[in-house]
């Protein structure tokens, strides 16, 4: 990525071109302006070259010459024309940007990868979430066919979290014949649902 090639300047062009930076210098803001006009077609070519983007190639171009106005002691002129200078210190700016956006790029590749790993599990969490409530519905379906003593037994157990003998309390019901209820509710749950009631086991009716 070379500087552009550009017409061969004359005498009185660098001349000029330094008659220029002794008026930034000396704080005359149109100066830059002049400076601009000057070197604005090489340089934005050099910029586009680089870049391949207009904008981005313009960008680049007013901070070149943001920079010249806030710093024209920067030019040494033992090292090389004006024109040498500007077009210099264009090439290096295009060359930031350009390296800038590559950074960009990789952060964005890098993070949309990442986003790409979490999602399966991500829609494996919301796969299961929705399967919960599948089968919570289920339960409760099944639960409102049962009669209603088995259905109150299974239910203060299931979603209450009580023990059958806090069932058989609650209710006013002797302890085995909650036993009896809550074992015949389970045995018809599981021809319904194809298993028990989740979070109580036949052996006393207590919750998980």
């Amino acid at each position: 990525m070379g500087l552009v090639s550009r017409p061969v300047r004359s005498p009185e062009d660098g001349a000029a071109d330094l008659e220029l930076v002794r008026r930034m210098a000396a704080g005359d803001r149109s100066a830059v302006d002049d400076l601009y006009l000057r070197f604005r077609r090489p340089a934005f070519a050099l910029a586009r070259r680089v870049l391949a983007d207009d904008t981005l190639a313009e960008d680049v171009l007013q901070d070149v010459f943001l920079g010249i106005w806030r710093n024209p002691g920067a030019f040494d002129g033992s090292r090389g024309s004006v024109a040498s200078w500007v077009l210099t210190m264009v090439h290096h700016k295009a060359v930031d940007a350009v390296r800038r956006e590559e950074s960009q790029r990789r952060r964005t590749v890098r993070a949309e990868e990442e986003m790409a790993l979490a999602a399966p599990t991500e829609n494996h969490d919301v796969e299961d979430q929705a399967w919960e409530r599948v089968e919570a519905d289920r339960v409760r379906t099944a639960l409102r066919s049962l009669p209603d003593p088995q259905r109150e037994a299974l239910t203060l157990a299931y979603y209450g979290g009580y023990t059958q003998r806090e069932v058989a309390a609650l209710t006013g019901t002797p302890l085995g014949t909650v036993k009896t209820r809550m074992l015949a509710g389970m045995r018809r749950l599981k021809d319904t649902l194809g298993t028990g009631l989740p979070g109580v086991t036949p052996a006393d009716g207590a919750p998980r």
